[in-house]
Order: structure tokens, then sequence, then C-alpha cells
């Protein structure tokens, strides 16, 4: 800066205007030249080096050394005390982590190789029976650390329940039954219908596996250890589990639980106006009246903006629903190479 300076002077300009082009001022310029001596620049926001600042040399001679092949697989805790036996010392065992970080080779050295994130498998329901999740959950019962199973399936396109029991223990062979049950009841043999499911043992069994086959039923599962991949059986649990008549003292019994299951089943299904539905019941989105229902809603809020126009600022309230509901669904950019895929 100095030197620019003295060039627009000595062609020139005047001190005071070429300060300001560079953003100093006149003092600033004297401070600096004090004593006949150029000083260090000491303004706040000036970029300072290091006195202790390994040089260029030395940090491509720490990257050389960390990528021979004695050490290549080794992180810097083992690097360093190893050339410290060797009577060589090169930089600071910190110094070699933030060098080899900054050169991109600190993680998954040697043969080590990133995880590969798989994507979640994503499914597209557009009407009723044709994507359904299930899960297992506990039901605490009176006896201390005893428990029975609820095994609840779902549609996730109508949120309806298609298909719980409750049972002593968790099984691939109790799972079985309760999904052919349900497929029977809502005659989807030989009909397309994808059952996602998490990793659990009860949904990997082998007794299961063969009932959705012979049922024509496509298995689908979460990656291990991801609940979030199957969240329309985790919501539905905490439904179950915060509804205000769940027992607040564990049942006393599989009658008991089941007593009470059936009563939750039919106020969900029936009377249970859902968030996610645009406040219908399950069962109406089920059996296909939720347009006739919304259209109706909609022809009411109209004539009510009829006759007070002066109430509403702008249009009505939006009762409309997607025409698909998507389980994972993928990236934005992989949408459409997905929709193609499954118009095809």
């Amino acid at each position: 800066m100095l030197t620019l300076l003295d060039e627009a002077v000595a062609s020139g300009a005047r001190r005071e205007p070429a300060c300001q082009m560079l953003g100093l001022s006149v003092r600033t310029l004297q401070r600096w030249r004090q004593g006949g001596q150029i000083k260090a620049d000491g303004r706040p926001a000036a970029i300072r080096q290091p006195a202790n600042q390994l040089s260029p040399a030395e940090r491509q001679r720490v990257i050389d050394v960390a990528n021979q092949p004695e050490f290549q697989s080794l992180p810097p805790s083992q690097i360093v005390p190893t050339l410290a036996d060797q009577g060589i010392y090169l930089a600071s065992e910190s110094s070699f982590y933030r060098i080899l970080r900054q050169a991109g080779q600190l993680k998954h050295r040697g043969k080590a190789r990133p995880a590969t994130a798989k994507a979640p498998t994503a499914h597209c329901a557009s009407g009723p029976n044709q994507v359904w999740s299930w899960d297992i959950t506990y039901l605490a019962t009176s006896i201390r650390g005893l428990f029975c199973y609820l095994y609840l399936i779902l549609d996730i396109y109508s949120r309806k329940i298609v298909g719980w029991e409750v049972l002593e223990t968790e099984s691939a062979e109790h799972a079985a039954s309760v999904i052919q049950k349900a497929c029977l009841r809502e005659a989807t043999v030989g009909q397309p219908l994808v059952l996602h499911a998490d990793n659990g043992a009860p949904m990997k069994g082998a007794t299961l596996l063969a009932t959705l086959q012979r049922l024509g039923v496509v298995p689908s599962f979460s990656r291990p250890a991801v609940s979030n991949d199957n969240p329309y059986s985790e919501a539905l649990f905490r439904t179950v589990k915060y509804h205000s008549t769940f027992p607040a003292q564990p049942f006393e019994n599989l009658t008991q639980a089941r007593v009470w299951m059936l009563g939750f089943q039919q106020w969900y299904n029936e009377h249970h106006k859902h968030s996610a539905l645009n406040f219908l019941t399950p069962a109406q989105r089920h059996e296909g009246i939720d347009a006739a229902v919304l259209t109706q809603r909609k022809q009411v809020y109209e004539a009510a903006k009829a006759r007070h126009p002066e109430r509403w600022s702008g249009a009505t309230r939006h009762w409309e629903l997607p025409q698909v509901v998507w389980l994972n669904p993928p990236k934005p950019a992989n949408a459409k190479e997905v929709n193609s895929r499954k118009a095809a």
C-alpha cells in the first residue's frame, strides 16, 4: 500500500485523496513511517501472520511424511510419537491434524472409506390399499416387566387402521396372521400392495415373508436404526398412547387391552378428524367420499362470504387434499425421475 501511495504522489496525485482511495487516513500513514522505519499494520482489521506459523515448505513436509507408506494409514496421534522415537520433530500433533484437515486427508486415511448414505425407499400412494405401514408397540400390564404387544397396520393414504391385534408375544407368526386377516378384510389379495415396516425381527421373519409372497404383498423396510423412515406408524402410536381415554394405569390383561383398542379403532377411523386429511375422518378418505365432503365445506364458506363479503379479506379456506401421499418422499432433484418411473 505504501508503494502504491508513493507512486500515486510521484505521478502528481494529492496524498490525502490517495489515502482515502485505499481506506487510510494521513495520520495512519504517518504512524507507519515514524522514525524513518516502516512499522507493522496496527489496525484491528489488519491481516497478521502469526510468528509461530509454519512456512509453506514445512507444511508440505508434514503432508509428504503423513503420506509415506508407513504412515498413510495412521492418524497424527500415531505419527507424531513414531517420528519422535526416530529423533524427528516436524510439528505438533495439533498442527498435523490441522494441516491434514485443510488438505482433505484427515478422515478415512488408508483403506478406510467414507460410509455411503443410502436413501430410504420411496413409495407413493394415490388411493387406498396401495401402501400400508405397520409396527409393534409395547403396552404395559399390571405385572411389572410384563408387556402385551399391539400390532397395528395403517393405510398411509387414508390413515385408516386396517388391521390390529393385541397379543402376549411378538413374533413373525403372529404378524403373518394379523396381516393376512387385514388383507382378506380389505380384499387386497392379488392387488398391488406395499407393506412398510422397520427392521425388527418379527418384520423379517421367514413365516411373515412367505405369507407376504403368497398374498402378493411387496415388503419394504426402513434403514437400520432410522425410525424416521416409518413416520406414519410412529405418529399413530403417539396418538394411541396420548389419547384422553388411554388408561392411566397399566392394563390388567389382554382382554382389557383389546376392548380399549376396539373402541379406539372405532373412534379413530369413524370420528377422528385427522389434521393431515384436512380434518376428514380416515373412513371418509378410505371410502372415497372425501371430495364430496370437502366440496360441501367449500360451498358453505362461499355462501358465508357472499352474505358478508366485508368480513373476508381474501379467498375462503383451502378445502382440498393432495392427490398422492408419499412415504419417504425423494429429494426434489430425484422427484422427476421417480415420477417418470412410476408413470412408466
